[in-house]
């Protein structure tokens, strides 16, 4: 039950050794497996690490499979090793669901906050200037820059029409380009001439 040991018997005569010198040594030298530790695939074959019976762990060697005649403990082995990476698996499962889970908590709780915090004119902050506008709402809506602040937010046209006229009329008046008659004179000009 186990691996043979494959030293040679002790050769004392002149004629070789006594053939039933030999059976003897063999069955005093038959190794019997405790119990298999781990498997391992090695030049695309199967080995087992085994415990042998009466000996220490520091004596345990990986043995090919085909060499073992211990199908009842290979069988359990592999019957253990299959429900250990199976609860691995579930363990790992279990934890991504809970960390996904706990992200996902925190993410709420974040967007809750931000929905329930002031936006725009409603938190009382002076406007300093318009940083852009918007309408894909459907509605224009511009982004406002506060005095002491760094957040900016965008705030209905209408309100701010109303709120901060100025600030308004000032953001148009930046992004007005204007044309004189001389600039519409060249313009034919150089048409002609062409």
């Amino acid at each position: 039950m186990g691996k043979k040991k494959s030293d040679e018997a002790g050769v004392d005569s002149p004629l070789g050794p006594d053939p039933e010198t030999i059976a003897e040594e063999m069955e005093e030298e038959e190794y019997v497996v405790e119990k298999v530790t781990d498997v391992r695939i090695k030049g695309g074959k199967k080995e087992y690490f085994l415990k042998w019976k009466n000996y220490p762990d520091t004596e345990n060697t990986w043995e090919p499979d085909e060499n073992l005649d211990c199908p009842d403990l290979i069988a359990a082995f592999e019957a253990q090793n299959k429900k250990n990476q199976e609860e691995k698996k579930k363990r790992k499962q279990k934890e991504k669901e809970q960390d996904e889970g706990a992200s996902s908590k925190k993410k709420k709780v974040t967007e809750e906050e931000d929905e329930n915090k002031p936006r725009g004119f409603d938190r009382g902050l002076q406007p300093e200037r318009i940083i852009g506008a918007t309408d894909s709402s459907g509605e224009l809506m511009f982004l406002m820059k506060w005095k002491d602040s760094d957040e900016a937010d965008l705030v209905p046209a209408r309100q701010a029409n109303i709120r901060c006229p100025q600030i308004v009329i000032t953001f148009y008046e930046e992004r007005l380009t204007w044309h004189t008659q001389n600039d519409d004179d060249d313009d034919e000009g150089s048409k002609k001439k062409k």
